[in-house]
């Protein structure tokens, strides 16, 4: 689940060299209104799917847990319908609202209607990867992510290098047709979801024939359990694009009324702190929801079960391997900003500077979406909205100030406030309902830490020697000062943690076999 989603998030972060590089001059402008689309339309996916998937694994792994398959199919079969529905009206509202939600900008009408027909058909898809989930099946959802990335990169630069490199066209005709290849992403995902579930029927068939048949629920029950589960998921699910569709409404008029930027310098710095980094920093993002969304329904089977101690072991893990992958990944990205800023975007101090910010953000907004839908996998959904209530209480009431002393790294910053707090909250609960090892995990983070500080080292080094002859200013040289001084820090890393034998401990026996063949003792 994780490689999948890494893989897909990779996808969707290195189309960006090629395609800022085709939009020439109005490549800001280009990835800002690209961007400023995609917030409405992620909150759209939010609002219509968000929840659904993880209520339908929930769900269905509550029910195999007591071997009432039969329900858990049933429960599949009117989530479709439910989902079916709920696409046509989320679609419908969106390509309608569009002139609205664009908030006297002409140029994103065309993109927001272009992404409305992506709407329609991914509440299906998400309703089947939330079946696969619920039964402890990674792999249709990675493999479709993976396909979905593809097609959908690939027709997005076919079709900005003919109308830009071809036609010479208008860049904003660019972006509407990057934005349709959505919709072609999700094509191919469900194609690759269709495929499994019918390879995979052989084994569903049997399961629901031997299942106990001591349940018998309503279609009505069915649709109010998912909708009771659904809920709380699409507004925690929703947070963060909750958060930067507030940004981004709020941005330009804070900083018109403090200072006398162009709306075209207003819209560039926008790309800066929101479209720029998002692309690098989603990423290592992906890392932390990966492992909520694969645990979530372990978590919630460990509950019903009412298997406190797996379930406290599960938690200590999932917060340890949270600490392992996020942290050296952010620590060499803050390391490798400028030359990451040059390759994918441009060279520039304030970009990079803002890229080393987000990614601290994002290590909080990372732990935040896990420990959330770790919360609400215990059945706290009241105290999960309640934390998100008080977290984006702080950031409305920082914005304002934090914009005013610090520009265009106030958002980001109230936001990291914002979630850490609530983060905070919802591990203390976490911790009271689960009794997890506390001590455990904040001495392995401790361990985990010191392990990237000693990997910082030789990456600062290993720049420091490659950068005497590959220059951060210009993409290829950067391409190639990223790559090795990654593969440097990246090897040593993993060195350190196969060393001290932490790695074994977080991913497990096969890591011996790693170690016995690099010959480390």
């Amino acid at each position: 689940m994780t490689a999948g989603n890494i893989i897909s998030r990779l996808l969707g972060a290195i189309y960006v060299i090629p395609w800022y590089a085709w939009m020439g001059a109005n490549a800001r402008n280009a990835n800002s209104l690209f961007s400023m689309g995609y917030n409405v339309y992620a909150l759209f996916l939010m609002i219509s799917t968000a929840g659904i998937p993880s209520a339908i694994a929930k769900q269905i792994a509550h029910y195999n847990s007591l071997n009432e398959y039969k329900v858990s199919a049933r429960l599949f079969k009117q989530s479709l319908m439910l989902m079916g529905g709920i696409g046509v009206v989320s679609a419908g509202i969106m390509y309608l609202a569009s002139p609205a939600l664009a908030a006297g900008n002409p140029a994103l009408i065309p993109v927001m209607r272009s992404l409305s027909v992506a709407v329609l058909i991914f509440p299906i898809m998400s309703a089947i990867r939330g079946f696969f989930q619920g039964n402890h099946n990674m792999m249709p959802t990675a493999i479709s992510q993976i396909i979905e990335q593809v097609a959908r990169v690939f027709y997005m630069l076919l079709a900005t290098f003919i109308i830009m490199k071809v036609m010479n066209g208008e860049y904003t005709t660019a972006v509407v047709q990057s934005t349709f290849a959505a919709f072609i992403g999700m094509i191919g995902a469900i194609g690759v979801l269709g495929w499994y579930l019918y390879k995979e029927k052989p084994v569903f068939s049997y399961l629901v024939a031997h299942s106990d048949d001591n349940i018998s629920i309503s279609p009505m029950n069915i649709f109010a359990n998912i909708a009771k589960d659904a809920i709380p998921f699409i507004i925690v699910g929703s947070s963060v694009t909750i958060l930067k569709i507030f940004d981004q409404y709020t941005f330009f008029s804070i900083m018109e009324s403090f200072t006398n930027y162009t709306k075209n310098q207003l819209y560039a710095l926008f790309s800066v702190f929101s479209a720029n980094p998002d692309k690098l920093t989603m990423v290592v993002i992906a890392l932390a929801t990966s492992l909520s969304s694969t645990a979530l329904p372990l978590i919630s089977e460990a509950y019903t079960l009412k298997d406190r101690q797996g379930l406290a072991k599960l938690i200590t893990d999932n917060l340890q391997l949270f600490c392992f992958i996020m942290f050296p990944a952010t620590v060499g990205m803050i390391s490798l900003a400028y030359p990451l800023n040059t390759l994918f975007y441009e060279p520039s101090h304030l970009g990079s500077s803002v890229l080393i910010e987000a990614c601290i953000s994002g290590v909080v907004i990372g732990l935040y979406m896990m420990s959330s839908s770790t919360l609400q996998g215990l059945g706290k959904h009241k105290a999960t909205l309640k934390y998100l209530v008080f977290g984006f209480i702080i950031k409305v009431l920082l914005q304002v100030p934090f914009i005013y002393f610090f520009e265009v790294y106030g958002p980001l910053l109230a936001t990291t406030v914002g979630l850490g707090l609530a983060t905070f909250l919802i591990l203390r609960d976490i911790h009271e309902i689960s009794n997890f090892d506390l001590g455990l995990v904040l001495r392995r983070a401790l361990l985990i830490l010191l392990l990237c500080m000693g990997m910082l080292v030789t990456v600062l080094l290993s720049r420091f020697i490659f950068g005497l002859f590959l220059s951060p200013e210009h993409k290829i040289t950067s391409f190639i000062l990223v790559l090795l001084v990654a593969g440097v820090g990246g090897v040593t890393y993993m060195i350190l943690s196969l060393k001290i034998r932490l790695a074994d401990k977080l991913l497990g026996r096969k890591v011996a076999g790693l170690r016995r063949k690099l010959h480390i003792k």
